[in-house]
């Protein structure tokens, strides 16, 4: 191994320069505090390396990680060999999930954040309470609304908690199946809206729309009209003098003094050289299974079962969501075309079934939204023909007379789905990769079912010829969605980080990703991620790095 010379220590160094991480870069820098970011993959640039080919960013992985150089393994329980599967994968590369993502960035709800006072003991699950309310959110929440030009329609949404602030955005126009949808809901009784979008819809900080289209997910946008991390807060870090950002760096562990302190990072550089970069403070914002397993990876005499870790609980308690949902197939012959790629990839969506109602025997919900069905190549449904003259005659028929309508499961905690060092896999730089243990609760597949059903009557109702549902029979890792494993609480006994994301037992190293949140949502998590993630910075930059520390508050 190469050794580079070791750079001056600074203020903090964050890992991680996604949808966490650049928040943090955002706020500590403007704070006036010396930071250095890190982060694994490279630094691409919108106009020259992001396009609409499909082939290259859905078939060809150009955003996500290889699977070669850098596998995941899973199994459904510990006495299941774990197998090599892409489960939930994170583009690995400066702006994070937040460069592919469709950018639907739904608030969560204040019940969100008591699921043990509401729900109390649940049989299989770890529920617990954050460690903090919605309301004690809410202004962060706003900050990033404000920062990213969100689009939304004010109190269209019957169900929506208090605002500080309305939207900064107007919503986007309702394509063609969104006024499905929509009329559907009339029909119904069910509260219809513009789900809020992370893009602006008008001039907003320099950026102007200019791609209304329903390729957004998976795909890198050429333009300035989708909010990302890497056109928003990246560039603002940078405006300030403070920050360095270090692409094509590899973080392989965090280090501590000798009284178990955070004292900096070691990192692989591009030129194959190990670095040891000291900071005061050090903050990870790789997702929820890369930081796990960065801390699991970070052992020592002192930390023999990985940082942070004297609770047992790190790694444990692991939330994914899946998406689920149900897809309606409209008649060439008799309705008008849906053209899912004009307009936007997710329009309209309800609230109305996230909140518990034991009718429908099971507790919690989630969000709704309806959407076209994707890729022209890659598209799919249950049934459809893959090849030969069947397969074009789907194509021809049903791509552009089709609609699905969508869910973001609200999984529940279960301490046994967890993540941890596979044992016999490492990846090409020799490091043991993650193991992602999970199986489904009872409750997340009478949760999936019902909803899924309820979507199949939207559909009917909106004019559909045939409903196919696709109901939750295994994990998938189909999304980008990854939380709780290092779970925020206030007793050091049963938690990772404190309400401020910072490590019980490590001072000065925080994760600030959705490692921390104690239980999933029901919506998708990043507006919420960046929002605590920006509450933890604020922290840091006016407690922390002044010397301060906050009240502790009484142990439940």
């Amino acid at each position: 191994m190469n050794y580079a010379k070791k750079p001056d220590p600074v203020d903090v160094v964050i890992v991680g320069a996604g949808a966490s991480g650049a928040t943090a870069a955002k706020v500590l820098s403007e704070a006036g505090l010396k930071v250095v970011g890190l982060d694994r993959g490279p630094w691409l640039k919108p106009e020259k390396d992001y396009s609409g080919d499909e082939i290259k960013f859905v078939n060809r992985n150009f955003l996500w990680p290889d699977p070669k150089l850098k596998p995941r393994t899973v199994r459904e329980d510990a006495n299941s060999k774990a197998e090599i599967f892409p489960f939930s994968p994170l583009p690995q590369l400066v702006g994070g999930g937040t460069v592919h993502w469709a950018g639907w960035v739904p608030r969560p709800m204040p019940s969100d954040f008591k699921q043990k006072s509401i729900h109390g003991t649940v049989a299989g699950t770890s529920l617990e309470d954050w460690p903090f309310t919605y309301d004690d959110l809410e202004p962060y929440l706003t900050k990033v609304e404000w920062e990213f030009g969100v689009t939304g329609l004010d109190n269209a949404d019957r169900n929506i908690p208090p605002r500080s602030k309305p939207y900064p955005s107007k919503p986007l126009p309702p394509t063609k199946y969104g006024k499905r949808f929509y009329e559907a809901c009339n029909k119904m009784g069910i509260n219809g809206f513009p789900i809020p979008h992370a893009m602006v819809s008008h001039a907003h900080k320099g950026r102007n729309p200019s791609n209304w289209t329903g390729f957004w997910n998976q795909y890198g946008d050429p333009t300035t009209t989708r909010s990302n991390a890497a056109t928003t807060f990246i560039p603002e870090a940078l405006a300030t003098g403070n920050y360095e950002l270090r692409p094509e760096c590899y973080v392989v562990r965090v280090t501590t003094d000798k009284a178990g302190k955070a004292k900096g990072v070691v990192y692989i550089d591009e030129n194959g050289c190990e670095v040891e970069q000291e900071a005061n403070i050090v903050v990870l914002g790789l997702g929820a299974i890369e930081s796990t397993r960065l801390l699991l990876n970070s052992k020592s005499p002192k930390f023999p079962d990985g940082l942070a870790n004297s609770s047992g609980q790190l790694g444990k308690n692991a939330t994914f969501h899946e998406y689920l949902f149900a897809v309606g197939l409209f008649d060439n012959a008799i309705d008008d075309s849906l053209d899912g790629f004009a307009g936007n990839y997710i329009s309209g969506g309800s609230m109305d079934f996230y909140e518990s109602d034991e009718k429908r025997g099971h507790i919690g919900g989630c969000i709704i939204s309806t959407s076209q069905v994707c890729h022209p190549i890659n598209w799919n449904f249950p049934g459809r023909p893959l090849w030969g003259q069947a397969a074009k005659d789907a194509d021809r028929d049903f791509y552009r007379y089709a609609m699905k309508i969508g869910l973001i499961l609200h999984d529940m905690p279960v301490e046994s789905n967890m993540v941890d060092l596979d044992p016999d896999v490492v990846d090409a730089w020799g490091s043991p990769v993650a193991r992602i243990t999970h199986k489904p609760h009872p409750n997340d597949i009478h949760m999936g079912k019902w909803q899924v059903d309820k979507n199949m009557e939207i559909l009917d109702a909106a004019g559909a010829r045939k409903t196919i549902p696709v109901y939750l029979e295994r994990s998938t890792g189909n999304t980008c969605h990854q939380h709780g494993t290092a779970r925020m609480g206030h007793n050091p006994d049963t938690s990772v980080l404190n309400q401020y994301c910072e490590a019980h037992d490590v001072p000065g190293l925080y994760v600030v990703d959705g490692s921390g949140f104690p239980t999933a949502l029901g919506v998708n998590p990043t507006l919420t991620i960046m929002a605590v993630a920006w509450r933890a910075s604020e922290y840091i930059a006016e407690v922390h790095a002044k010397g301060r520390k906050a009240k502790k508050p009484a142990y439940a």
